[in-house]
């Protein structure tokens, strides 16, 4: 099937005091749900990432995570329900600020409320509930998927069975908060942004072209443009260099901002870097702690040692007080990978081989986290 919408016409109270009047949420599946209705594993995206996770028969284009989901696959479409949506604020099918405002008839643009990485995972859930699945048999995620994951399980800690959080974090630390404000500010300083309505007028297109190369030097590591680059020069007839481009990274940046400042709504970006911007866990529960302690069943962390956005020690700390809160079914695991924060899009061998190798380990007490006496 192709990219499916749930609707729902009732209001969506979000967690800094928006309303949405309505909600879309698209959305694609893959395998069978199970009698039992209990072998749903829903794969929750990026901030660029749309619900096409993976080709199939309504859409045959190479999905984000091609190689990671499908039969035999690091989650295994012959045994798992798969899941996969456009995040809330997103621009592929589910609301955000490209949508029409059904109060205007008009796009909201920037009068779009601001949202939450909790509001997103809300939205999950209704999805859930329209499918009638009561519980899932994991969350997947990477980068602001993994914040999803994790915080499914703190709000809903009855309707998760696993949690697999890949390169990602608790809260947002000030580095990874400063390299998105550049790239929201490459945007709004964009004449062509026009406070965010800009819809029925000339598209900002200079802006979100830096802002996706900025993107792209959070995205990978030194170690990789050390390999591929180093210092080698872009064949020019110039005798003499120029302000030009000199270098092959500096031709790479370009081209990496030209192809991908088309493929995702500015204001999409926007917002939902915001929301990352904004993420504790913690914040809503009184401390890490506090919120970490409803998450009672297994959890593998993931992450990866030459990450600049998410860096290694934001998973050494979340699956810490993780354990600390009492949780022991806590994995973690460390990959010492070239790719940077895009190690979970390549990395089949390690972060695929991790995933399938938890999810399908029969745990012990069937996947209870804490023992009896606990609860």
């Amino acid at each position: 099937m192709g990219v499916s919408v749930f609707r729902s016409e009732e209001p969506l109270q979000l967690k800094y005091g928006g309303v949405l009047p309505e909600l879309e949420v698209a959305y694609e599946t893959w395998g069978e749900l199970n009698e039992e209705r209990d072998n749903a594993v829903i794969i929750s995206a990026g901030l660029s990432a749309a619900s096409h996770a993976k080709s199939h028969p309504g859409n045959k284009q190479a999905g984000w995570w091609e190689k990671f989901v499908g039969p035999g696959c690091a989650v295994d479409t012959d045994k798992y329900f798969v899941i996969c949506t456009n995040n809330l604020g997103g621009c592929h099918g589910s609301t955000g600020p490209s949508s029409i405002n059904p109060m205007t008839g008009m796009p909201y643009g920037s009068s779009f409320p601001m949202i939450s990485i909790e509001d997103m995972v809300r939205a999950h859930f209704l999805l859930l509930d329209h499918l009638g699945i009561d519980k899932v048999y994991c969350t997947v995620g990477s980068s602001l998927g993994g914040m999803l994951s994790l915080t499914a399980a703190v709000l809903f800690p009855e309707r998760v069975s696993r949690v697999v959080s890949i390169s990602a974090a608790v809260s947002s630390h000030p580095t990874s908060i400063a390299m998105r404000y550049l790239q929201r500010r490459a945007i709004m300083t964009d004449p062509n942004w026009n406070n965010g309505h800009y819809y029925n007028s000339t598209y900002p297109k200079n802006g979100m072209k830096l802002a996706r190369e900025i993107a792209t030097l959070t995205y990978r590591s030194g170690p990789e443009w050390e390999q591929r680059f180093n210092r080698k020069r872009i064949q020019t007839n110039e005798q003499i260099p120029s302000i030009n481009p000199t270098f092959l990274i500096e031709s790479y940046l370009d081209y990496q901002g030209e192809a991908g400042c088309m493929k995702l709504d500015p204001n999409s970006l926007i917002y939902v870097s915001k929301a990352m911007d904004l993420f504790d866990l913690g914040e809503s529960f009184g401390s890490l702690r506090g919120a970490l302690q409803n998450v009672v069943c297994p959890v593998m962390v993931i992450g990866v040692q030459t990450d600049l956005l998410f860096p290694v020690w934001q998973q050494r700390e979340m699956a810490t007080v993780l354990q600390e809160a009492g949780n022991n079914a806590v994995t973690y695991y460390e990959l010492n990978s070239i790719y940077g924060h895009d190690t979970f899009l390549l990395d089949l061998n390690g972060v695929g081989a991790g995933i399938k190798g938890f999810l399908e380990t029969e745990l012990v007490e069937k996947g209870r986290a804490r023992k009896q006496k606990d609860h």
